[in-house]
């Protein structure tokens, strides 16, 4: 088994080209099933590896605490390892075949509701640059679903707030244009008019978002300040940026937006990506059913 192993990871290295990170994670899940296999079955060879000890094995890890997400990822790694063996007539066909991946857990998006967003932003109204600056932060990641890394991205040319939209730059390399409300667009028309001006340096960019340094903020950095301004607000519990686009889908979803319009303003490739924003109160749901059904 241990040879095989060997032989594997060094086509994945030199036939695939696959990263080192990834070779060693198919590495890890291999010979962590070889010594299973070894201690349980008493064998190592991968030609007598049967679909009920891999199902087996998975079992095992489920219980020793293994998250849905890590079963799939070691499932995909027994099956193209079983596959790449039968391929070269080492074994007869792959017993992870018939095996299928746990089910992902969904996790629903902590958000916020509608007082606490208009608690969070309306708190902050102070004219000071840095108040100025944080107010515009705030209203642009609810205005726009932005994550954070489009947020600290985002640049001075991509904006046009006569228009009521920005661009940014997402996963994958993807450019999208995102929504940008009247209330964002007075924060931000504010921010630039009175407070950019005076954040910037000589080798400050065009970076629309700059520190007191008048460089890029950093991720952590706005982590930080969404935080400071969250307690300040009163709002009794930690924040964070994503939780701000998860609140900006939700709401929009609960007054009725298309979910295909939501999921081009968050920049999903996937609808199903989108789908977890479908989770609605058991209240609205029983307020629907009786606006609409006939027979309510």
């Amino acid at each position: 088994m241990l040879h095989a192993i060997d032989a594997f990871i060094l086509h994945l290295a030199t036939e695939r080209g696959l990263s080192v990170n990834y070779q060693l994670l198919v590495r890890r899940v291999l010979e962590t099933l070889a010594e299973w296999l070894k201690t349980r079955f008493q064998t190592e060879d991968p030609a007598s590896v049967t679909t009920a000890h891999l199902s087996d094995f998975l079992l095992q890890r489920k219980k020793d605490g293994l998250a849905a997400s890590s079963a799939r990822v070691e499932l995909i790694a027994m099956k193209i390892f079983f596959r790449w063996l039968a391929a070269r007539g080492h074994r007869a066909g792959d017993p992870a075949d018939p095996i299928l991946p746990p089910r992902q857990e969904q996790h629903l998006p902590d958000t916020l509701n509608e007082q606490e967003v208009r608690q969070l932003l309306e708190s902050v109204t102070a004219d000071d640059p840095l108040s100025r600056r944080d107010r515009a932060i705030l209203e642009l990641f609810y205005a726009g679903g932005l994550r954070l890394s489009e947020l600290t991205g985002a640049r001075l040319e991509s904006l046009s707030l006569e228009e009521g939209w920005i661009r940014v730059t997402g996963k994958g390399n993807k450019t999208r244009l995102a929504p940008v409300g009247q209330a964002a667009r007075d924060a931000i028309a504010a921010y630039l008019a009175h407070a950019r001006p005076l954040l910037v340096k000589p080798r400050s960019q065009s970076f629309l978002f700059l520190s007191r340094r008048g460089t890029r903020l950093t991720g952590s950095r706005v982590e930080q300040i969404v935080n400071e301004r969250a307690a300040a607000a009163g709002i009794g519990k930690k924040i964070h940026p994503h939780q701000l686009r998860h609140s900006f889908a939700t709401h929009l979803l609960n007054h009725g937006a298309d979910l295909r319009v939501i999921q081009e303003m968050l920049g999903h490739a996937d609808i199903a990506t989108t789908q977890i924003y479908t989770h609605v109160d058991q209240a609205r749901l029983t307020s629907v059913h009786k606006k609409f059904h006939p027979r309510a």
